[in-house]
């Protein structure tokens, strides 16, 4: 029985990064002798063991074979037998296809400390195809080491397209692609997450509506950029950079503009209303991936009402209060912060305009903590009562951010 340091853990230590979780293969042993040892079976599928002390996760080592298409079609063979190199093969990258022993030396049958020198997310072998998951994953981890310069093989990324033409990827479930999804959208790089899957015809088959943005032009004197899909990935970066880590932020950064893939070509560089029209297929889209619902609800609210945001020092002071309560930002001032966080990416996501201020941002806050000042407790002391406290704390409201527009 020998125990091995396997995967993420092996390749962030290597990268000098932190190491948050870490995953054991045990070669040589069988479920019953696990059990002897205390070790607690979780693994559904496959046998997987938290170890009695620490709670890691050790899994025996394994292989496995396709039996059809998408991601549950597998049969695993776990056995004494099957030796440590035969369990890192089925492994996607090589990158995470290294090992470390006991003695901390590294066991690294196909060549994964090379790929890591080289920056090259590499599959390990044919097997890559038959998992879709591993399209999404590959574009997950472009998205976390782009900013390393790290790039995909160009034969992982024909794989990738084959595995794309073939049909494997229409067999993802909302489920996974969620998963990544969100993973992806909490890291450094989001857009290479998007870029990687449009490379490999992948993204018109994950996010139709997304896919549908590039190529639709922008007036040249709001965005530079000019494609609109290029926009989104700029924006997405920017969201990355405002929120490190919140996906929620960057979910909303993703579909605040889908309404301007149904732009009509006659009305083009112009997008009217495609804040209204973004609504429908924001909806399709969360609905497709089950997206959780505080996801879904404030993308819908970015999407509608980031051009208010935009335009807040020109709106009058009842169009913002009325803003300020669709966000429920009384109850929920963390939505406000969000929305606020969105709208900035957006702005600020702009080709040559990344440095710019957004006073938008501090304006709304001000109008927000003024408002909040306002309490129902000094009407009741003037003897109103029912409705009428509402209608004056609306009015007081009113008044207040009034005044912090005329100093802003």
């Amino acid at each position: 029985m020998q125990t091995y340091l396997v995967g993420g853990a092996v390749r962030d230590k290597l990268l000098g990064l932190g190491v948050a979780d870490r995953d054991f293969v045990v070669v040589g042993a069988t479920p019953d002798e696990m059990r002897a040892l205390g070790y607690r079976p979780v693994g559904k599928d496959f046998p997987v063991f938290l170890q009695p002390q620490t709670g890691e996760e050790y899994a025996l080592a394994r292989t496995e074979r396709k039996t059809g298409r998408g991601y549950h079609a597998f049969a695993f063979h776990v056995d004494p037998s099957v030796t440590l190199e035969q369990d890192l093969q089925r492994r996607d990258l090589t990158i995470n296809a290294m090992a470390e022993d006991e003695r901390g030396a590294i066991v690294d049958p196909f060549g994964g400390q090379r790929d890591l020198a080289a920056r090259v997310l590499r599959h390990v072998s044919p097997a890559f195809a038959e998992d879709p998951v591993r399209v999404l994953r590959i574009a997950r981890f472009a998205a976390r080491y782009a900013s390393r310069g790290f790039r995909i093989a160009d034969e992982t990324l024909a794989l990738m397209r084959q595995m794309a033409e073939s049909g494997e990827v229409d067999h993802l479930v909302a489920e996974r692609v969620w998963t990544e999804t969100r993973k992806a959208l909490a890291e450094p790089t989001p857009s290479a997450f998007m870029r990687s899957l449009r490379a490999s015809d992948a993204l018109r088959v994950v996010f139709p509506e997304v896919d549908a943005l590039y190529g639709v032009p922008q007036r040249a004197e709001y965005h530079p950029e000019i494609d609109t899909g290029m926009h989104v990935e700029l924006v997405l970066d920017m969201a990355a950079r405002l929120a490190p880590g919140d996906d929620l932020v960057g979910w909303c950064a993703l579909t605040h503009d889908l309404g301007k893939a149904l732009t009509p070509q006659d009305e083009l560089p112009r997008h009217i209303r495609h804040e209204h029209n973004g609504i429908a297929p924001l909806r399709a889209l969360c609905a497709r991936l089950k997206v959780p619902a505080e996801h879904a609800s404030l993308a819908e609210l970015v999407c509608r009402f980031h051009l208010d945001a935009h335009r807040a020092l020109e709106l009058r002071p009842t169009t913002v209060l009325e803003l300020l309560e669709r966000l429920d930002s009384f109850r929920r001032p963390e939505r406000l912060q969000r929305f606020l966080l969105a709208c900035e990416a957006d702005k600020r996501g702009r080709l040559g305009l990344s440095e710019s201020p957004y006073p938008q941002a501090d304006f709304l806050r001000a109008a927000h903590a003024a408002a909040c000042a306002v309490k129902a407790a000094d009407f009741v002391a003037q003897g109103l009562a029912g409705t009428a406290i509402g209608a004056a704390m609306r009015e007081a409201r009113v008044r207040v951010i009034e005044g912090v527009r005329k100093i802003a």
